[in-house]
């Protein structure tokens, strides 16, 4: 897209198909991405995400020690599609995931917390905006960043929208980098997804001065 293009909102959600960010990221058909970590970055744009043709479409922008520990997730042309922030004195580490660069309550899409307070591996819940009583997730992440590798699934169910795998590389790891692949099922929001893949990341920081 054009800079300075804004997306469109998600229309209701039908069978097979999960639109939360844009229609726009979902398609027909598999998503094979890339994604790479930056290793000891306080910089901005410590993750890239790139497509299959190693063309960067995603990146993540924010300072490793911003206040509210705020991240923004920009496309190829720099327009920002989400904004990421933790939410403050919550327990289950939630954070809260907005429309563009907003951070109103009016633009919330979804938030991420975890199941439980205590975990020897990160399972996630994910709550829709509309999704205020909260009594069952709407998504559901299991898995575990340290062993790169996790499962997205639709609420309680097995069925399974997105899976993040181990993809090292000896020239990765040399130039300080950490590469990991996503694959995202068809007709899924594949933004939606490496969405929570960042987040799946943030928490499991958050963790490991925990445990």
């Amino acid at each position: 897209m054009l800079a300075g293009t804004s997306y469109p909102a998600p229309p209701m959600q039908s069978p097979g198909a999960v639109n939360v960010i844009s229609p726009h990221f979902c398609v027909g058909y598999p998503v094979d991405l890339t994604v790479v970590r930056k290793v000891m970055t306080l910089s901005e744009g410590s993750f890239g995400i790139a497509d299959v043709n190693g063309n960067i479409i995603f990146s993540v922008k924010g300072k490793l020690l911003s206040l509210h520990d705020r991240r923004v997730l920009v496309d190829a042309g720099g327009n920002p599609i989400v904004t990421f922030q933790q939410k403050f004195l919550s327990a289950h580490r939630r954070w809260q995931v907005f429309r563009g660069e907003s951070t109103s309550a009016n633009d919330l899409l979804f938030s991420v917390k975890k199941s439980s307070v205590f975990q020897f591996k990160t399972n996630l819940e994910v709550f829709l905006a509309y999704n205020t009583k909260e009594e069952l997730c709407d998504f559901r992440i299991e898995g575990s960043w340290m062993e790169r590798s996790c499962v997205i699934y639709a609420g309680n169910s097995n069925s399974i929208i997105g899976q993040m795998h181990k993809k090292h590389t000896a020239q990765s790891i040399l130039l300080g980098k950490e590469t990991f692949g996503v694959t995202v099922y068809p007709n899924v929001d594949y933004a939606f997804v490496v969405a929570l893949v960042v987040i799946l990341h943030e928490i499991n920081e958050d963790r490991s001065g925990e445990d």
